[in-house]
């Protein structure tokens, strides 16, 4: 027998409450969550959680339909090299999300599975039932409510007694510090372990410009597109998270179709030194679209550039980007 599961996750704000689910049908799923945490963490969580949900059939397949090329890649690409480097980067610097990816690696251990990947929000039934669990989940931590666990990995699913629910593993201390009552507190050409930065303050200091400069929407837009150009943004990931829709796509210079997670693992991995930009033009597409034209200068040539930018109702965010080098 194959158990089929979509498993995904959800932060609102990226970090902020955050929340993750698995479902196999409306009889068997499970979710939960944190005040603080990441998208990331949010699909990682999900994927732990239903290893661990299903550990009392060691001999059933797990087909495990995913939207996160990050967890994907991590768990069945990246993470042997990890493990050879003490879970280090091939810069040395230490891996992102690293006890919840040592647990996925203990949970695989004796299993057969296989990831797929599926475009998320396209109406897949199965993703589309895991995310809105996985929000609302986000949603209950966001209003201080109890969110909904689930039956979990119920007879429905299997034909078997239900396994003994594991506790779900807890938010990393740094995350739970930052919700503490005390603190309240190729895109274009690394933080810590949990590490990631509060952003909420960074949106407000975006959305109210200093006295004296051009705060038209444009001149927003096209600071946003220059600070993507930086090194140190693009090595900061919790920037990028904000920066880039939830729907990012790029269709890179070189031909190749990019999804945000993986732009924001490659950008990791190696963030690329710098870029200038020539503004060509910055064109309003109704109140909530901005198209940029640009020329990118960088050693190995020009190329010329579009970024569609939207508004979200919070702030700017890079939906599109095309680049395509000049002859």
């Amino acid at each position: 027998m194959t158990i089929t599961a979509a498993a995904d996750g959800s932060a609102l704000g990226n970090p902020g409450p955050a929340g993750w689910a698995w479902y196999v049908n409306d009889d068997c799923w499970r979710a939960g969550g944190w005040p603080h945490g990441t998208n990331n963490q949010g699909e990682l969580m999900a994927v732990l959680d239903l290893f661990r949900s299903t550990a009392h059939l060691p001999g059933e397949d797990l087909h495990i339909l995913c939207d996160s090329q990050y967890v994907i890649n991590s768990v069945t690409k990246w993470m042997p090299g990890w493990k050879r480097k003490g879970w280090r980067k091939s810069d040395g610097k230490p891996v992102m999300n690293v006890d919840l990816l040592k647990e996925i690696d203990q949970a695989l251990v004796g299993r057969k599975y296989k990831f797929e990947w599926v475009r998320g929000h396209a109406g897949h039934d199965l993703n589309e039932a895991a995310d809105d669990r996985a929000r609302a989940a986000a949603t209950a931590f966001q209003q201080g409510v109890a969110a909904r666990q689930g039956p979990g990995f119920g007879p429905t699913a299997g034909g078997t007694a239900p396994a003994p629910q594991a506790a779900p593993t807890a938010a990393p201390a740094a995350l739970w510090q930052a919700s503490a009552p005390e603190g309240q507190q190729e895109l274009f050409g690394q933080a810590g372990s949990f590490d990631e930065p509060d952003l909420f303050s960074e949106l407000e200091e975006e959305s109210t410009p200093a006295p004296g400069t051009d705060s038209s929407p444009e001149a927003i837009v096209g600071a946003l597109e220059r600070e993507l150009l930086l090194p140190e943004t693009r090595a900061d990931i919790g920037r990028i998270g904000v920066l880039l829709h939830p729907d990012f796509t790029e269709i890179g210079s070189s031909g190749r179709i990019w999804t945000r997670d993986a732009m924001m693992m490659a950008l990791e991995e190696n963030p690329k030194g710098p870029t200038e930009l020539e503004l060509l033009g910055a064109d309003r597409l109704g109140e909530s679209a901005i198209l940029l034209t640009y020329r990118s200068y960088t050693r190995s040539g020009t190329t010329l550039r579009s970024s569609l930018w939207v508004h979200d109702g919070a702030q700017w965010r890079l939906r599109f980007h095309q680049g395509t080098p000049e002859a």
